[in-house]
Protein backbone atom coordinates (compact mmCIF):
# COMPACT_ATOMS: atom_id res chain seq x y z
CA UNK A 1 0.00 0.00 0.00
CA UNK A 2 2.72 2.46 0.91
CA UNK A 3 4.51 1.71 -2.14
CA UNK A 4 1.48 2.41 -4.48
CA UNK A 5 0.99 5.76 -2.54
CA UNK A 6 4.59 6.93 -3.40
CA UNK A 7 3.83 5.68 -6.80
CA UNK A 8 0.42 8.08 -7.40
CA UNK A 9 2.05 10.51 -5.51
CA UNK A 10 5.37 10.66 -8.17
CA UNK A 11 3.38 9.95 -11.01
CA UNK A 12 1.42 13.35 -10.13
CA UNK A 13 4.65 15.14 -10.04
CA UNK A 14 5.66 14.07 -13.15
CA UNK A 15 2.39 15.11 -14.59
CA UNK A 16 2.80 18.31 -13.64
CA UNK A 17 4.87 18.68 -15.92
CA UNK A 18 3.79 16.58 -18.66
CA UNK A 19 0.63 18.31 -20.11
CA UNK A 20 0.47 19.62 -23.44
CA UNK A 21 1.17 23.09 -23.25
CA UNK A 22 0.06 23.27 -26.66
CA UNK A 23 -3.55 22.48 -26.69
CA UNK A 24 -6.07 25.27 -26.05
CA UNK A 25 -9.16 25.22 -23.95
CA UNK A 26 -11.19 25.94 -27.14
CA UNK A 27 -9.97 22.49 -28.78
CA UNK A 28 -12.24 19.91 -28.83
CA UNK A 29 -11.97 16.26 -27.95
CA UNK A 30 -12.98 13.54 -30.85
CA UNK A 31 -15.86 11.40 -29.98
CA UNK A 32 -15.02 7.97 -29.60
CA UNK A 33 -16.81 4.80 -29.12
CA UNK A 34 -15.20 2.31 -26.19
CA UNK A 35 -16.13 -1.49 -27.53
CA UNK A 36 -14.70 -4.95 -26.20
CA UNK A 37 -12.24 -2.90 -24.27
CA UNK A 38 -10.67 -1.25 -27.30
CA UNK A 39 -11.24 1.97 -29.35
CA UNK A 40 -11.14 0.57 -32.61
CA UNK A 41 -11.07 3.55 -34.67
CA UNK A 42 -8.21 6.31 -35.47
CA UNK A 43 -9.01 9.39 -33.41
CA UNK A 44 -7.75 11.23 -36.14
CA UNK A 45 -9.26 9.29 -39.02
CA UNK A 46 -5.91 8.33 -40.30
CA UNK A 47 -2.78 6.13 -39.00
CA UNK A 48 -0.13 7.36 -37.05
CA UNK A 49 3.20 8.16 -37.34
CA UNK A 50 5.41 5.44 -36.08
CA UNK A 51 8.66 7.67 -35.67
CA UNK A 52 6.68 10.77 -34.19
CA UNK A 53 5.33 8.61 -31.81
CA UNK A 54 8.46 7.45 -30.36
CA UNK A 55 9.18 11.07 -29.85
CA UNK A 56 5.79 11.28 -28.02
CA UNK A 57 6.83 8.56 -26.08
CA UNK A 58 9.70 10.05 -24.40
CA UNK A 59 9.16 13.23 -24.51
CA UNK A 60 9.49 14.11 -20.41
CA UNK A 61 6.93 17.22 -21.70
CA UNK A 62 4.78 15.00 -23.82
CA UNK A 63 3.75 11.18 -23.61
CA UNK A 64 6.48 10.76 -21.09
CA UNK A 65 6.23 6.36 -21.01
CA UNK A 66 9.92 6.07 -19.51
CA UNK A 67 8.56 7.40 -16.00
CA UNK A 68 6.98 4.61 -15.85
CA UNK A 69 7.42 1.99 -18.11
CA UNK A 70 10.96 -0.21 -19.08
CA UNK A 71 11.01 0.77 -23.33
CA UNK A 72 12.93 -1.11 -25.75
CA UNK A 73 14.87 2.07 -25.74
CA UNK A 74 18.20 1.56 -24.58
CA UNK A 75 19.44 4.95 -25.10
CA UNK A 76 17.29 6.96 -22.86
CA UNK A 77 17.56 6.54 -19.44
CA UNK A 78 15.86 6.17 -16.02
CA UNK A 79 13.59 3.87 -17.37
CA UNK A 80 10.38 3.34 -14.90
CA UNK A 81 9.11 0.49 -13.18
CA UNK A 82 5.57 0.95 -11.89
CA UNK A 83 3.85 0.07 -14.84
CA UNK A 84 4.03 -3.20 -17.20
CA UNK A 85 7.37 -3.45 -19.84
CA UNK A 86 6.73 -2.31 -22.96
CA UNK A 87 8.83 -4.62 -24.92
CA UNK A 88 6.36 -6.78 -27.14
CA UNK A 89 3.49 -4.98 -26.68
CA UNK A 90 2.43 -4.34 -30.08
CA UNK A 91 2.76 -8.39 -30.50
CA UNK A 92 0.27 -8.52 -26.89
CA UNK A 93 -2.46 -5.97 -27.83
CA UNK A 94 -4.47 -4.69 -30.81
CA UNK A 95 -4.31 -0.90 -31.73
CA UNK A 96 -7.27 -0.11 -30.63
CA UNK A 97 -6.35 -1.89 -26.96
CA UNK A 98 -3.14 0.06 -27.11
CA UNK A 99 -5.40 3.09 -28.33
CA UNK A 100 -7.56 2.75 -25.05
CA UNK A 101 -4.83 2.35 -22.26
CA UNK A 102 -3.35 5.57 -23.67
CA UNK A 103 -6.80 7.54 -23.78
CA UNK A 104 -8.00 6.60 -20.71
CA UNK A 105 -6.66 3.79 -18.97
CA UNK A 106 -9.52 4.24 -15.75
CA UNK A 107 -11.82 2.38 -18.47
CA UNK A 108 -9.94 -0.87 -18.08
CA UNK A 109 -10.08 -0.47 -14.10
CA UNK A 110 -10.38 1.76 -11.57
CA UNK A 111 -7.29 1.48 -9.30
CA UNK A 112 -5.22 2.48 -12.90
CA UNK A 113 -2.72 4.94 -11.77
CA UNK A 114 -1.57 5.53 -15.23
CA UNK A 115 -3.13 8.54 -16.43
CA UNK A 116 -5.54 9.45 -18.93
CA UNK A 117 -3.78 11.22 -21.77
CA UNK A 118 -6.99 12.18 -23.56
CA UNK A 119 -9.34 13.09 -21.01
CA UNK A 120 -10.91 16.17 -19.50
CA UNK A 121 -13.95 15.04 -18.11
CA UNK A 122 -14.14 13.55 -14.21
CA UNK A 123 -10.53 14.09 -13.50
CA UNK A 124 -9.49 15.68 -10.14
CA UNK A 125 -6.42 17.96 -8.92
CA UNK A 126 -5.87 19.56 -12.43
CA UNK A 127 -3.57 22.73 -11.88
CA UNK A 128 -5.74 25.45 -12.83
CA UNK A 129 -3.16 26.23 -15.77
CA UNK A 130 -3.80 22.84 -17.17
CA UNK A 131 -7.89 23.29 -16.95
CA UNK A 132 -9.58 22.34 -20.16
CA UNK A 133 -6.39 20.50 -21.88
CA UNK A 134 -5.01 16.95 -22.48
CA UNK A 135 -1.78 16.06 -21.88
CA UNK A 136 -1.51 14.82 -25.30
CA UNK A 137 -3.26 15.49 -28.52
CA UNK A 138 -5.48 13.15 -30.84
CA UNK A 139 -3.15 13.19 -33.44
CA UNK A 140 -0.06 11.97 -30.88
CA UNK A 141 -2.15 9.48 -29.32
CA UNK A 142 -2.06 8.24 -32.83
CA UNK A 143 1.50 8.29 -33.53
CA UNK A 144 2.10 6.87 -30.34
CA UNK A 145 -0.14 3.98 -30.86
CA UNK A 146 1.35 3.41 -34.58
CA UNK A 147 4.66 3.48 -32.20
CA UNK A 148 3.68 1.09 -30.03
CA UNK A 149 2.42 -1.62 -32.75
CA UNK A 150 5.73 -1.30 -34.09
CA UNK A 151 7.25 -3.24 -30.33
CA UNK A 152 6.63 -6.97 -31.58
Amino acid sequence: MGVRILAVLALGVVLGFAFNTNATAAEKLVNYMVKDGAIAKSLTGKPGDAAKGRKVAIDRKKGNCLACHKMPIPEQSFHGEVGPDLAGVGGRLSAGQIRLRIVDPERLGADSIMPPFYKLAGLHGVLKKFKGKTIISASDVEDLVAYMMTLK
